[in-house]
């Protein structure tokens, strides 16, 4: 199938050809027909499906074709677009500006928070009809009367389930009543718990189309994956040795706190291992700057918390290292989708000691397969024993915060007072993620963040953000 059977208009097409693009992917080719003949959809896609396009492709010739027979007030905001970060937000902008970039009567403009507002303010000022926002600074500006909902006739709720992660939960039913109850709604998450089922219930007007893609518990077949079992307070030295190999020319090694991946920086700064951090603690320039380095090739090592890579999709990525087993097993397999991509070869590295055997447990039961260990390298220890996909002893799973579920009233969903990392007020240094409007970059796929045109990828439209596990609670990522 190619975009042309898809009943697209000719705008459109003429668009996606000059993006190097042909052949949708199935998650397309599934959505886009549902959402032109105006269904609510609930889709359930992994990163990598071409989500992204699978929304903004549709809603564009909706919006086009009804401004030809309708009228309708120039600049009026007619699609809301809510998303959980910056990173997506400015993915999703870039993919309507790319797509769009021949139907020049429909504008879009991107806000969230930790920048100053008044940019945003002012191109919502000369009107738009596409906004996408992240929930803390669409209601702040809401609250200043700077955006009016009443006319929206499409709503997309993109990454429902990091929404909920990041204590976005009471926010969105902030938002929700702002909207008119007659609209097309649209609503994709990774995973569907019990709490973002009813939210989606709530949302979507019965008996939905339903698509499915690629459930999460699949890993690339491109990803050779191995655990190092080793005590926790070798893992700084066994990182320093494994980094000495240049084959791993790019690598993203994943903490659990931002502390911790500060922590890992400092520590290889003393090997002589350059490497830079990004998490919500960090500026907004320091994040870009970190972010731009790495893509670039100028940084070798990049050390990020889960939810602050969001976003990232850099070519050529060879490695990813789990410093810290994640102790959601869909994390696991979110974290090393970043390797591997486009038909490349990638490798996945995991460090796992005593305490997270239980994690690695529930990882290989969600991939079915057992990773393989790696033996005899100079921090082996008898008392991290491996972990067999079947079988053996009961493993103890480790208490406190990190391995065990939020009791009842605490965490996001119950509206707990701790702040997610880099959450805080408008002005906090931490608040929405690494992004740059301004910046695009060339040609990527729809949906995606960086995908060269010759990529074995082209042919469908890219790839969504990735997904990370977000350990903080209920308060507002502006």
């Amino acid at each position: 199938m190619s975009f042309d059977e898809l009943n697209l208009i000719d705008p459109i097409l003429s668009a996606l050809r000059e993006e190097g693009y042909t052949t949708p992917t199935p998650i397309q080719q599934q959505a886009i027909p549902q959402v032109l003949e105006g269904h609510d959809l609930l889709g359930i896609a992994q990163t990598g499906t071409g989500k992204t396009a699978a929304f903004t492709v549709p809603i564009l010739q909706i919006l086009h074709q009804t401004a030809q027979v309708e009228r309708h007030a120039p600049g009026r905001i007619r699609c809301l677009v809510l998303t959980p970060t910056r990173e997506l937000a400015i993915q999703i902008g870039e993919s309507f500006a790319a797509y769009g970039r021949h139907l020049p009567k429909l504008r879009s403009t991107v806000i969230f928070g930790g920048v100053g507002q008044h940019p945003q303010v002012q191109a919502l000022k000369r009107g738009v009809e596409v906004l996408i926002a992240t929930p803390g600074r669409l209601l702040d500006l809401m609250n200043q009367g700077f955006i009016d909902l009443r006319n929206i006739e499409l709503f997309v709720l993109d990454e429902a389930d990091r929404m909920l992660d990041m204590g976005f939960i009471h926010d969105i039913k902030r938002i929700l009543p702002k909207l008119p109850a007659r609209r097309q709604t649209l609503f994709f998450s990774a995973t569907m718990p019990g709490q973002i089922q009813d939210l989606a219930d709530s949302i979507l007007r019965p008996n939905p189309v339903k698509v499915t893609v690629t459930p999460v518990s699949s890993t690339a077949d491109t990803v050779t994956q191995a655990v190092y079992m080793v005590e926790k307070t070798d893992k700084p030295a066994l990182l320093e040795h494994v980094l000495q190999d240049r084959s791993i020319r790019r690598v993203l090694v994943f903490t659990r706190t931002k502390h911790g991946a500060d922590k890992v920086v400092r520590t290889l700064a003393k090997a002589e291992i350059p490497a830079e951090a990004i998490h919500g603690n960090k500026s907004q320039n320091h994040r870009q700057r970190a972010l731009s380095n790495f893509k670039a090739g100028t940084t070798r090592v990049l050390v990020a918390t889960d939810i602050a890579a969001r976003g990232i999709d850099v070519d050529e990525l060879t490695h990813v290292i789990n410093y810290e087993i994640p102790n959601e097993p869909e994390t696991y397999v979110h974290r090393i989708g970043r390797t591997g991509r486009a038909g490349a070869d990638g490798t996945a590295l995991s460090f796992c000691d005593e305490e997270e055997r239980a994690y690695l447990q529930d990882i290989q039961k969600l991939i079915r397969r057992q990773i393989p260990v790696v033996q005899g390298h100079p921090y082996t220890s008898e008392l991290v024993a491996p972990v067999p996909l079947s079988g053996g002893a009961p493993i103890k799973r480790p208490k406190g915060p990190a391995g065990r579920p939020p009791r009842p009233g605490r965490g996001p969903q119950a509206g707990g007072q701790a702040r997610p990392e880099g959450g805080g007020r408008q002005h906090s240094r931490g608040g929405e993620r690494t992004g740059n409007p301004g910046a695009r970059t060339s040609p990527t796929a729809p949906g995606s963040g960086s995908r060269p045109q010759g990529s074995a990828s082209t042919e469908g439209a890219g790839s969504g953000g990735q997904r990370r596990r977000f350990r903080g609670h209920n308060s507002r990522n502006r």
